[in-house]
């Protein structure tokens, strides 16, 4: 496997692999990256799809892509999915992916025309005082000890990063400032979560500094993340034959791992009840997905709250990747980051309002209308003074196929489940959805007489508790996450959020369909390049940009130096007068 940049190979259809008609595929999940697994071994693999089997411990597959309306609770969706148009990876699979909505063009297709025709942008990014605009108006309202601390961070080796947290490596001049705030509430990073996360994120999309503040800088898909992007990705795989085997929990994979070569050479699982076990010829590949954002999951309802299931259970994705683990160092150290719940957990909730009682109030804030079919908040509000820290969004609407014209879905989620709201005295992972939407009206400026009436009556609301969403962010050395494709494996791989693979940023959609491809790209030695991570890092002119739209567009001129500093900086503006560095300095506005 190699990276490749470029259009020379990016629209190239690879060779058939040598011998791929004798090999079979197990893929243990269904998420986004095991579907995409699914798919590259299809069209780039050229695997025959009767030789693909999914294993899926859960009645549908999507993993966390979900979206669904449940029998007698209400439409939930656990999370949502920010898109930019460089997810390198996402995007050569997804024009390959037919869609289900348009005949005759791919999915690719769909979401470019929906994102030209109406750009994303957010007319109020955060609000304080019970619905008014918090006025951060774009404005990171950052010190220059701060700014100076960002860009320590971004030229920190990785290797002086391993187990550091945030808080180690930013004051109260980065974590009190409106760069924080945009920040933490819309990638859910905490204080104690990993500084070598931080810096990675922060090359990684280096050239979305700018749309920070109103999220110019996102796409987000049709509806929600379920049925624009897993369903048409099990029509297209269902179209070649690939099985799909629901209600099968994987306890464990195993090994043998005597020799130079590592290879898999069972699958230990459990169905009905009923153990059984795959055996694993050298030619079998086994992709396993490890670990898992929304296990344990669970969800309330308008009137009962979401159990906080702490326990790792059998047959899910941490039980499976300990039992991997205990088998070879370079499978990873799952404890890092499931060992804390208390440190990785956050709660979200779906409100569908029933009536039109609560609108005015969203479109107060929003400044569009909820029901034009067009971006409607853009990303995230963020309620700047919630002790939840509680953000909401409306995507467009309707949120799903089945939505009722006139009901409106809205996604909140508070990041900090273990303190006593603001209305609500009691912490969130306590609340009923009643409650929960009691406090989010209460934050939207709904009249305190009114609120109880419109979260039983105007809305249905229900929470989800989800202990292990950020635990890719738990402080980590090198090695806790395996390898896509560990050293001397022959056989295997594995997949998703907790798999390492160079440069790109965990809890993306890229960074799944990225592991999917490098793993099958590595196991069938396919001789086409996987796309490089988009290289805006070293790019002067990203570089530029976002060093001053950072500073709120002050010049490094107006930045209080010491008096070297100062003469130092003197002289270098001195020796780029009259070439090219002085005009791309001025063209982006550093002097």
């Amino acid at each position: 496997m190699y990276y490749s940049s470029g259009n020379y190979e990016a629209f190239a259809r690879p060779k058939k692999p040598a011998g791929v008609d004798g090999k079979s595929a197990y893929i243990i999940g269904s998420g986004l990256a095991a579907l995409s697994t699914a798919c590259f071994l299809v069209r780039d693999g050229q695997m025959k799809g009767e030789s693909i089997h999914i294993l899926e411990k859960d009645p549908i597959p999507g993993g966390a892509c979900d979206g669904y309306k449940y029998e007698n609770l209400g439409y939930v969706m656990r999370g949502g999915r920010e898109m930019d148009n460089h997810f390198e990876c996402m995007w050569d699979l997804f024009r390959s992916i037919p869609s289900i909505e348009t005949e005759g063009v791919s999915v690719l297709d769909e979401y470019y025309w929906l994102n030209k025709d109406d750009p994303n942008y957010s007319l109020c990014r955060a609000t304080a005082n019970r619905g008014e605009d918090a006025h951060t108006d774009g404005k990171f309202s950052i010190s220059d000890k701060g700014a100076l601390e960002i860009m320590k961070l971004f030229f920190t080796p990785d290797e002086d990063l391993q187990d550091v947290a945030i808080d180690e490596v930013f004051s109260s001049e980065v974590l009190d400032s409106n760069f924080w705030l945009y920040w933490r509430s819309m990638f859910a990073f905490e204080n104690w979560h990993s500084a070598l996360e931080m810096k990675l994120y922060i090359r990684r999309f280096i050239h979305h500094i700018g749309g920070l503040p109103d999220f110019s800088a996102l796409r987000f898909t049709r509806y929600n993340q379920y049925e624009s992007m897993i369903l048409p990705m099990v029509k297209y795989l269902q179209v070649h034959d690939v099985s799909f085997h629901y209600g099968v929990k994987v306890d464990n994979v195993l090994f043998d791992c005597i020799d130079e070569k590592k290879k898999a050479v069972a699958i230990k699982i459990e169905i009905d009840g009923m153990k059984d076990s795959i055996k694993l010829a050298e030619s079998d590949f086994v992709f396993i997905t490890n670990g898992g954002c929304v296990e344990n999951s669970s969800l309330g309802s308008q009137n009962s709250p979401a159990v906080f299931n702490k326990k790792i259970k059998a047959g899910g994705g941490w039980d499976m990747w300990k039992k991997i683990a205990a088998q070879d160092p370079s499978f990873g150290h799952p404890e890092k980051f499931c060992g804390d719940p208390e440190l990785s957990n956050w709660m979200s909730a779906t409100v569908e309002t029933l009536d039109q009682r609560i609108i005015s109030y969203i479109k107060n804030i929003a400044k569009r209308d909820p029901f034009s079919g067009k971006v409607v908040t853009g990303g995230i509000v963020t309620v700047k003074d919630s002790s939840w820290l509680l953000s909401w969004t409306i995507n467009r609407q309707p949120q799903f196929h089945s939505q009722p014209k006139d009901h409106c879905l809205v996604w909140l989620y508070g990041l900090f489940s273990d303190k006593n709201g603001d209305y609500i005295k009691k912490p969130m992972r306590k609340c009923t959805g009643k409650e929960i939407c009691m406090e989010w009206l209460y934050h939207i400026g709904v009249p305190e007489e009114f609120i109880e009436d419109y979260a039983s009556i105007s809305a249905n609301t229900i929470p989800c508790m989800m202990p292990y969403i950020t635990a890719f962010f738990m402080p980590r050395a090198f090695g806790d996450r395996p390898d896509v494709v560990p050293k001397n494996a022959v056989n295997f791989a594995f997949l998703g959020q907790f798999a390492e693979t160079k440069r790109d940023t965990i809890f993306t959609t890229e960074y799944s369909i990225r592991t999917a491809m490098e793993a099958v790209y590595t196991l069938l030695d396919i001789d086409r390049g996987v796309p490089e991570v988009w290289a805006s890092a070293y790019d002067i002119r990203c570089l530029l940009d976002a060093a001053v739209k950072l500073r709120d567009g002050k010049k490094i001129t107006d930045m209080k130096l010491r008096l070297f500093e100062s003469l130092a900086l003197k002289e270098v503006l001195k020796k780029a007068k009259g070439t090219d560095l002085e005009k791309i300095m001025k063209d982006y506005g550093l002097i």
